[in-house]
């Protein structure tokens, strides 16, 4: 069994997808080719933005939308303190300081009412400015966006959705990746919507903020790459990846659907299992299940079920082990307030195999197991 079984997800688009990268090889147009562009206009067209740009990953996509936005030195940014470590670093990374908040322990995402007490809690024992927060759409749920968007007015700052996980998940009818003032997203193969190599993409409804993104992705350029009127980046998606992406994105529709499907089924097998604290979506919402992940008692526990798991040929993956305020390399460079949901989530938090090749048998073969050994 795979965690994400890609191979077959390969098998089954195999034919489409050798002919979309053989045609990019024959063109000799690897660079910024015009499937680059095409993908572009369909992305933007899928989430309802007016512009989309791509990059090289969703960490230069959220560290280029900072650099957009002149974010550095003295700004504070807040961010979820349970997630990925790039939805920090890439503060860090302009020079700007992260704020981590405490999450919601339903949803895993950043919490409103944590977010209110950071920036009191910033604006009473720092200097810093507030500038942004990066509410993440953690495991394919977005983030609960009209009340951080309510207290982002409040309090004068930018919302940068970071929409890596949660491409093709839906509030109502608007959809992941429109909910910020600029939202980005991620193509790591594991993703809901994944290359096979390393992409990412920006988006956003201001012409001003898109002319300055497409410039810092390519060092800057001004008319052309050989004008630099900014010091930027190189960060451009392979001419092969969007070719590959197209390609998948005719299907992505119907992947969520059998994701849906999977977690439904994993929920329905998990309901009479008191040991198992299955994950919870919030009325109006649909997740794009980008991990099907559950909660146990505590680590010992954890630790026992993915070694009984891994003995039957099972994978299982923890996301996340260590909070962002625990993060070694944020030791000088954060502002820690207190985040007690994300250290006891941390502690018991697994990821079961899902995605849209998971099957109903696979699925029962996980669920027996779990009943199995944590009833003795």
């Amino acid at each position: 069994m795979q965690f994400r079984d890609l191979q077959k997800q390969y098998e089954t688009y195999k034919a489409e997808i050798d002919a979309a990268v053989t045609e990019t090889m024959k063109e000799a147009s690897f660079i910024m080719g015009s499937k680059v562009s095409e993908l572009e206009e369909k992305l933007a067209a899928y989430t309802g933005t007016k512009y989309c740009v791509t990059c090289a990953n969703g960490t230069d996509a959220l560290q280029l939308a900072l650099m957009a936005w002149d974010i550095g030195p003295g700004d504070a940014v807040f961010v979820p303190d349970f997630t990925f470590f790039s939805t920090g670093e890439v503060v860090s990374t302009v020079g700007a300081t992260p704020v981590f908040v405490d999450i919601d322990e339903h949803t895993f995402n950043m919490s409103p009412e944590s977010l209110e007490k950071a920036i009191i809690h910033t604006g009473e024992t720092t200097d810093l400015k507030p500038r942004v927060v990066i509410p993440v759409d953690l495991f394919g749920q977005p983030a609960e966006h009209a009340k951080i968007r309510e207290i982002a007015t409040r309090n004068d700052l930018l919302v940068l959705e970071d929409g890596a996980q949660g491409f093709g998940g839906k509030i109502k009818d608007k959809i992941a990746c429109s909910f910020g003032d600029i939202s980005t997203t991620s193509f790591f193969p594991a993703k809901p919507l994944g290359c096979y190599g390393d992409g990412g993409a920006v988006f956003t409804d201001n012409k001003e903020w898109y002319d300055l993104l497409r410039s810092y992705r390519v060092h800057g350029k001004g008319s052309d790459k050989y004008d630099n009127i900014r010091v930027g980046m190189n960060s451009r998606l392979d001419t092969i990846q969007a070719a590959i992406l197209l390609v998948k994105m005719k299907y992505f529709e119907d992947e969520i659907k059998a994701c849906r499907k999977a977690a439904e089924i994993y929920t329905e097998l998990f309901k009479d299992n008191q040991n198992v604290v299955t994950p919870t979506i919030l009325p109006d919402y649909l997740s794009s299940w980008a991990q099907y992940t559950i909660l146990l008692d505590n680590a010992e526990e954890r630790t026992r079920v993915m070694k009984k798991l891994k003995d039957n040929g099972i994978p299982s993956m923890i996301y996340y082990k260590k909070p962002m305020h625990l993060q070694k390399a944020f030791d000088p460079l954060a502002v820690h307030t207190d985040c007690p949901v994300t250290e006891q989530i941390c502690d018991r938090c697994l990821s079961l195999p899902m995605g849209p090749f998971v099957t109903d048998e696979d699925i029962r073969l996980v669920t027996g197991l779990f009943d199995d050994f944590l009833s003795k």
